[in-house]
């Protein structure tokens, strides 16, 4: 491929990688798209497509994550608003469960997962690693997993862990209030 010397044509290209990515790039991953072949060019880019995301959208941001990856992702606060208009989820609904579980209960072993959410749990935590969501610690034969920074930053939480686990459990504690609130009528128009 021929190296890009204009500047416009390489800030296309780095625009085009991240939003059609769908996930973190690294930044060699992002020389590569940009087509200049240098480091300190491609950072320059960003840094400029950094800035101009801030001020031309308001629910869009390109934000380099604790890895040091870079992705262009909805503001956190925008994501309840579309989850409806949403094609694929992040995660399966089970690998998220699974996420779920390990952040409320962290630090928590791999022993405590397999008992609680069976076998399929390795794929899980194989596929959250890779996402860097979660790390572990090898305490003798066990491995003792917790979420990571990454996690937070990705899923707009902040705070310590036991805020993370307050504001789980407020949230478990409502979907289970509505869930109730829900079955009633259905019961009742059964009955009848």
């Amino acid at each position: 491929m021929a190296k890009i010397e204009n500047m416009d044509e390489a800030t296309a290209r780095i625009e085009a990688a991240l939003y059609s990515a769908g996930r973190p790039l690294r930044i060699e991953d992002i020389i590569r798209a940009s087509g200049t072949e240098s480091r300190t060019k491609t950072l320059d880019l960003l840094q400029s497509i950094m800035k101009k995301t801030k001020t031309a959208f308001k629910a869009l941001e390109v934000v380099i994550l604790p890895d040091g990856s870079y992705v262009m992702q909805l503001k956190p606060e925008y994501s309840s608003t579309v989850k409806r208009y949403a094609s694929k989820p992040v995660l399966p609904n089970a690998t998220l469960k699974t996420l779920s579980y390990i952040a409320y209960m962290q630090p928590i072993s791999s022993k405590q997962l397999v008992e609680t959410r069976g076998s399929g749990v390795y794929s899980h935590l194989k596929e959250l690693r890779q996402l860097d969501y979660i790390s572990h610690q090898n305490v003798g034969r066990l491995k003792i997993y917790s979420t990571t920074e990454k996690f937070q930053k990705y899923f707009g939480i902040q705070g310590d862990v036991e805020d993370l686990k307050q504001r789980l459990f407020s949230k478990v504690r409502k979907t289970a209030s509505m869930s109730r609130t829900n079955a009633t009528p259905q019961i009742v128009t059964e009955v009848n």
